[in-house]
């Protein structure tokens, strides 16, 4: 018998969609589907993306057009997810099956409950991309680096559904780690993020800083610090050491991108959530605390609250 090939959608279009687009547009052609509506549906119809250099024709669709996919791997920045719930709702059906790549812990559960944690695998993406206008530039990750998805409690083997995420990504450039402590895996990424993006972007500074600066080591170490006192809190055994990949010295994460860009940052999703969690526990984040009210304060100067006109 004939194995059918399942329909892949994604939802977002940015640095992370871009990189499935890249990974999965040879083996899955018009199985592979970009979702959206509206102005953003024509400009991706008649711009495609141009990714690391190469230019891809995309085949887009509504979110009703793409009722029933059979994957839908949500790709949206966190300040996107809960307006998009409804977009989500369109495309799922009784079989689909939903990653999220979003950064944070907490989409999987946001998106569940809109639409049932029986559709939801947990993940993460690991994966340094600048994005400039329409065009994702990423070295292709390779290592510990790439997607990994998992579920709670259980080892990968376990699941069907894991077997198939692998399926997806077999012979392809996508990297995929089948993870059998997925939960560890996302605060962990959580916790970098938190210590490794935030710092640089308050001070406007390429990632060797981190290197080459006591001081700004300290700020990052201790912003690690809480999260981990905070996962711990909650059964999560995170531990105050952690990997990153290598990067340019002058490399800029998202926030710092965002930022550049006068674009909203994903601040409520990293130190805000840190923040809001550790008060719920009775741990105190000041270092997450001062970050979030500095980069709130940034966004509000690009925002131009702060262009006081000079007094003769």
């Amino acid at each position: 018998m004939k194995q059918t090939t399942p329909t892949i959608g994604i939802l977002g279009a940015g640095a992370v969609g871009s990189y499935l687009v890249m990974g999965l547009s040879e083996k899955y052609k018009e199985n592979l589907w970009v979702i959206a509506d509206g102005e953003r549906k024509k400009r991706l119809e008649e711009n495609g993306l141009n990714i690391n250099d190469q230019h891809y024709i995309l085949n887009v669709k509504t979110p009703g057009e793409a009722h029933g996919v059979d994957f839908l791997f949500v790709c949206l920045k966190y300040t996107q997810l809960r307006s998009s719930l409804p977009d989500i709702e369109a495309i799922v059906d009784e079989h689909t099956t939903v990653i999220s790549l979003l950064n944070g812990i907490d989409s999987e559960e946001i998106i569940g409950q809109r639409i049932g944690m029986e559709h939801m695998i947990y993940s993460l993406i690991r994966i340094a991309s600048q994005r400039i206008g329409n065009s994702v530039h990423f070295p292709v990750p390779k290592g510990y680096n790439g997607i990994y998805v998992g579920l709670p409690g259980q080892p990968a083997s376990q699941d069907p559904r894991l077997s198939a995420i692998a399926d997806i990504f077999a012979d392809t450039p996508v990297i995929l780690h089948l993870s059998d402590d997925i939960l560890l895996d996302i605060w962990d990424k959580f916790g970098l993020n938190i210590a490794r993006n935030l710092p640089q972007a308050i001070l406007g500074v390429g990632m060797q800083a981190y290197e080459d600066s006591t001081y700004v080591n300290t700020i990052m170490r201790q912003m690690r610090h809480e999260v981990v006192l905070v996962a711990n809190a909650k059964g999560i055994p995170l531990k105050e050491e952690f990997k990153a990949g290598k990067c340019k010295p002058s490399q800029r994460y998202s926030t710092l991108q965002d930022l550049d860009a006068h674009r909203p940052t994903e601040i409520d999703m990293f130190s805000g959530a840190l923040v809001r969690m550790g008060k719920e526990l009775g741990i105190e984040c000041p270092y997450n605390e001062m970050t979030y009210n500095l980069i709130k304060a940034l966004e509000e100067k690009n925002e131009g609250k702060f262009d006081y006109p000079e007094e003769n």
